[in-house]
């Protein structure tokens, strides 16, 4: 085997060799650089989900008192539609609290129990509203269970939870698999550079002949 000698290097062998070994470390880059943003675009993601779900205390809660705000609630910008408060007493502590039916109404809007879907036809919202108005009438004074997080919403208190230990885990199933194929991503090219790093080394112990 003859080399050729050139200024610069081994002729079109070593220029050959030069933009292989240039290529193959952009590539590599750019695969770190994807592995990364995968598993910080999951990190993202598991922060976004852990500040979405309420992490509730189960309580026991007195309804009190039943009634429709005078002031209709702002609905989605569009409209407006009527307010149903529901106000109970917790059990543990006796403080009174306003009763939600899931976490969402506590976002959208802290005085309201419910707050029906945006209709033109106010005679169908006020009758929806009433309906439900009767049917926790009836059960005004008798205890039920209730969910409440007194460290983010001290006044406030759930009927039904939205985001449950299955819907929870449903959501943390997706970030973790981009979290892991973003690490195994990177795991690979660390492991190719040291095995190219290894192979370096023995080519450059073995003699040429």
């Amino acid at each position: 085997m003859s080399l050729v000698w050139r200024r610069g290097g081994y002729g079109r062998g070593g220029e050959r060799a030069k933009a292989q070994v240039t290529a193959s470390s952009v590539g590599e880059d750019r695969a770190m650089l994807m592995g990364f943003s995968m598993m910080a675009f999951s990190v993202l993601m598991y922060f976004l989900i852990g500040i979405t779900l309420v992490k509730p205390h189960l309580n026991s809660c007195l309804l009190v008192q039943v009634d429709v705000l005078d002031e209709w609630a702002d609905c989605r910008g569009v409209s407006t539609a009527p307010c149903l408060r529901v106000l109970v007493n917790l059990s543990t502590s006796g403080q009174k609290a306003r009763l939600h039916y899931d976490e969402e109404s506590v976002l959208l809007n802290p005085e309201c129990f419910y707050i029906p879907k945006c209709q033109v036809d106010r005679k169908v919202l006020v009758g929806e509203v009433q309906k439900i108005q009767n049917t926790l009438e009836e059960t005004q004074g008798s205890e039920l269970r209730c969910l409440s997080d007194p460290r983010k919403y001290p006044e406030d208190t759930i009927l039904k939870r939205k985001y449950t230990l299955g819907l929870a885990l449903w959501s943390l199933l997706w970030p973790s698999l981009m979290l892991g194929g973003g690490a195994l991503l990177v795991g690979l090219v660390k492991l190719n550079q040291r095995l190219a790093h290894l192979c370096t080394e023995l080519g450059n112990e073995v003699p040429f002949s």
